[in-house]
């Protein structure tokens, strides 16, 4: 039976606040090793020199074992430290609401994402930037801008600035907002001198 409605965030909040208290290094080094070796023998997961199965059994039961191993396992929270956990169901609703399309961007930057199969015709989209990588203030519109001028990326993902006027962008401080809005205008104007105002980020 599906879930009569999708999880909102403070749903997700609430089974965090209430769930099992976990120690992040029993976490990462008890109970994922456990728990994914354990799925793995029971659906006799041996893919051997092969990166991505092809054959549908195996592909079927990957996915059924990744299925388990996140109704069993569940979501960690590493501020609360505490686990949280859906049913079967709840992921079912959550793949059946999936959106089946993307689009990022605009007017001729527009990209458009589509789910891609095995052998597919739809072109990849292709991402590009930093990702997330530190990047000196007085450099940051350069590297993005390098990035969006390759005509073969579809659509920018930024990095991080590092300072802001000098100052450390420090996490939980004023700093890391003004950094933050200072990546954005930055960025903007790196889509801008690179002739792509559209592109998405």
């Amino acid at each position: 039976m599906a879930a009569t409605r999708a999880l909102t965030i403070p749903d997700v909040y609430e089974r965090f606040v209430k769930g099992k208290k976990t120690d992040e290094s029993e976490w990462d080094y008890t109970t994922i090793p456990q728990n994914a070796t354990a799925l793995k023998e029971k659906y006799h997961l041996n893919f051997g020199k092969k990166f991505i199965p092809e054959d549908k059994k195996e592909m079927n039961d990957l996915f059924n074992a990744g299925l388990e191993m996140l109704v069993t396992t569940g979501f960690y929270n590493v501020d609360l430290k505490k686990v949280m956990h859906l049913t079967e169901e709840e992921v079912w609703e959550g793949i059946r609401k999936t959106p089946t399309k993307l689009i990022l961007g605009e007017g001729r930057d527009i990209a458009r994402f589509y789910p891609r199969h095995g052998n597919s015709p739809v072109k990849p989209i292709i991402q590009g930037g930093p990702t997330g990588s530190p990047i000196s203030e007085d450099v940051f519109v350069q590297v993005m801008q390098s990035y969006a001028q390759e005509g073969i990326i579809d659509d920018l993902v930024n990095g991080v600035m590092t300072t802001i006027e000098g100052h450390p962008a420090k996490t939980k401080t004023p700093y890391e907002i003004r950094a933050t809005m200072a990546e954005l205008r930055a960025t903007k104007e790196a889509r801008i001198r690179a002739g792509r105002p559209g592109l998405g980020v």
